[in-house]
């Protein structure tokens, strides 16, 4: 792992001079982000050494480097699901090669089903915990000590500091946000009207098919995350209809100008930092 790592850390360092401080994850429909970078390079994922390529529809597939407001970032453009076929480990190996260029921040974002009542289609959800419901952890096996410890404390997965500032970009730019906990499930099905009801249960808020994995390998490392929710479609009694994925998309689209100001602004203030 560490040398895979390595090799792959040293072949992006030879094709940007870009020293990204924050890594972006962009998810479902939102890939447009990408627009709002002054893009150094993008390299298609099919061109980086160990890295999986990215299967689903409206996941570009490609590594961007570039500034945004002149903070240096590294930006995902599309992710890997475990539902593609490709173990956890893969899925966040590019969470390791984000932290080894040296990132010290990490964004997620990703689209998901909403099973708060008082949740409308369209709302943005600030990820403050999650409960993982994956069958596996990106963790299991014989730990790497020189990424992190073999129990890594989960007390604070979401950045406590970063959660209060979008709060306060939000509340200063008169966007609703709701805030929650994120199951994460395997996918690539929707869930059923009785999980959707067992999910909300067990405390959640929202359900999708991401961001869990990558958050707990960013935690493993001492990386800080903040992750934003949009909600696409609503698994609550008498509101549940037939979801695609197209649609999903369409909903992430409507959201995503509000997306991109918060993110822009959060980094923003930690570039002012």
């Amino acid at each position: 792992m560490l040398a895979k790592i390595n090799k792959t850390k040293q072949f992006l360092e030879t094709k940007t001079q870009i020293k990204p401080s924050t890594g972006i994850i962009l998810g479902t429909g939102l890939g447009n982000l990408s627009s709002e970078i002054e893009i150094d390079i993008a390299i298609p994922y099919s061109e980086i050494p160990n890295f999986p390529v990215s299967t689903v529809e409206g996941h570009n597939g490609q590594l961007i480097f570039g500034t945004i407001n002149n903070s240096p970032v590294v930006a995902m453009q599309g992710r890997f699901h475990y539902y593609e076929g490709y173990s956890l480990k893969e899925c966040t190996f590019p969470i390791r090669v984000m932290k080894a260029l040296g990132i010290s921040n990490l964004f997620i974002s990703n689209a998901s089903g909403g099973v708060n009542p008082n949740y409308e289609i369209g709302d943005i959800m600030l990820i403050t915990d999650h409960i993982n419901l994956f069958p596996d952890n990106p963790l299991r096996g014989k730990n790497i000590d020189e990424l992190g410890p073999r129990f890594p404390d989960m007390s604070e997965p979401y950045s406590h500091k970063l959660i209060k500032d979008v709060i306060k970009i939000a509340a200063n730019n008169d966007i609703k946000i709701q805030q929650g906990v994120y199951a994460g499930l395997t996918g690539p099905t929707f869930e059923t009207p009785s999980e959707y009801k067992y999910i909300q249960i067990i405390g959640a808020d929202a359900v999708g098919m991401s961001t869990v994995p990558e958050v707990i390998v960013a935690r493993h490392m001492n990386l800080p995350c903040m992750a934003l929710s949009i909600i696409s479609d609503l698994g609550v009694d008498g509101k549940i209809v037939e979801i695609s994925h197209e649609e999903v998309q369409e909903v992430a689209k409507l959201a995503e100008p509000k997306m991109t100001l918060i993110i822009k602004e959060l980094l923003d203030e930690i570039h002012k930092n």
